[in-house]
């Protein structure tokens, strides 16, 4: 009988396969275990912080009893994080705020304990948590995500830009690319000033692509900068391209250093109908535009957008995070700093 087996240390012939649809196995059930946990522990907390506001309610507990419930909690269950007097009013916080238990089941509870208490802690009211709770779940944030965009308030921002969407796509479409996009986008991950030109802007963007693509934002897939088109021996240079995944389409991104200008656009369109030549695939979307400047005069976008064929967005930038208000007033102005400047160079003056 001849001998099948393999020589020492090499595995047999489809083993390595084997193994890696083991290991995908495996991954996936850990996750869902530690889903089923997480959404566990979160419908727990949900229900102990509205018994807590039930009884208080009801019969008059004080907060003493938060106190009083934490410390038997703990001594009842030695081995179990969460149920400190503080994270209890967390609990207690959290049912308030949603007091709709299908909504905790459906969504809430979705979402790791840490991401409901930013949510709580970092937003005003129900529609707005809600919001965010989507998005994170949608695109799977981490806690730190949640924070950034919260903070870079991506609600008041999306489907701001100015566009014509509405007229040059299909409805489903044009209700997808518009809340695509945003106005303004916030570029102060690149530590450039104000007065940085196209060129470093691009570069830069390119160099940071990781922070650029979550800016702008789930589906944006990056293609390359200063894309290439010959158009009839001439060569002209994209600034930035994009592919975006839900939309099925090419995006390109001109960027602009100064003020918006009707005559921006022509040059955008003229790329659009060239990639759209060139680069579409007969089953992609029509190709979208995105013109970012530092700044714009929203009615003189409109109208500008309106007679354009080519379906096309205006969208400002900021490539440094503005200053509070408050902070801005207790600076020096330019004046004053010259003048002290003056004062250190003649000291007997």
């Amino acid at each position: 009988m001849s001998d099948t087996s393999v020589s020492p240390g090499l595995p047999p012939e489809g083993y390595s396969a084997w193994l890696a649809d083991l290991k995908n196995r495996i991954h996936g059930a850990q996750q869902r275990a530690t889903l089923a946990v997480n959404r566990e522990l979160v419908l727990l907390y949900w229900h102990i912080g509205r018994d807590i506001l039930g009884r208080q309610a009801e019969q008059g507990w004080g907060t003493k009893v938060i106190d009083r419930l934490a410390r038997d909690l703990r001594a009842a269950f030695p081995d179990m994080k969460g149920f400190s007097p503080r994270n209890l009013k967390y609990m207690r916080a959290f049912a308030e705020a949603w007091p709709d238990a299908e909504f905790v089941q459906q969504a809430a509870a979705q979402l790791p304990w840490g991401h409901n208490l930013v949510l709580l802690g970092k937003l005003p009211g129900p529609e707005t948590r809600r919001w965010y709770a989507a998005k994170a779940i949608e695109h799977n944030w981490s806690r730190n995500v949640l924070v950034m965009q919260i903070e870079a308030r991506l609600l008041e921002r999306t489907g701001q830009a100015v566009s014509n969407f509405d007229s040059r796509l299909p409805r489903a479409q044009s209700d997808l690319a518009r809340e695509s996009l945003k106005d303004p986008y916030r570029f102060d991950f690149l530590g450039l000033t104000v007065e940085a030109q196209e060129r470093d802007i691009e570069s830069a963007l390119v160099r940071h692509v990781t922070d650029f693509l979550l800016e702008l934002g789930a589906g944006f897939a990056f293609v390359g900068k200063q894309v290439l088109l010959d158009v009839g021996g001439d060569e002209f240079f994209i600034d930035l391209l994009f592919y975006h995944l839900k939309l099925r389409c090419y995006v390109v991104i001109e960027l602009k250093a100064g003020k918006f200008k009707p005559e921006h656009l022509g040059q955008l369109s003229f790329y659009l109908t060239a990639v759209d030549a060139q680069l579409k695939h007969p089953q992609d979307g029509p190709t979208i535009g995105l013109l970012l400047c530092k700044s714009k005069n929203k009615v003189v976008a409109e109208y500008a957008l309106r007679d354009s064929a080519r379906p096309m967005g205006v969208a400002e930038y900021q490539p440094v995070e503005a200053l509070p208000a408050e902070l801005q007033a207790s600076l020096p102005s330019i004046e004053q700093i010259e003048r002290e400047l003056a004062g250190e160079s003649n000291p007997a003056a």
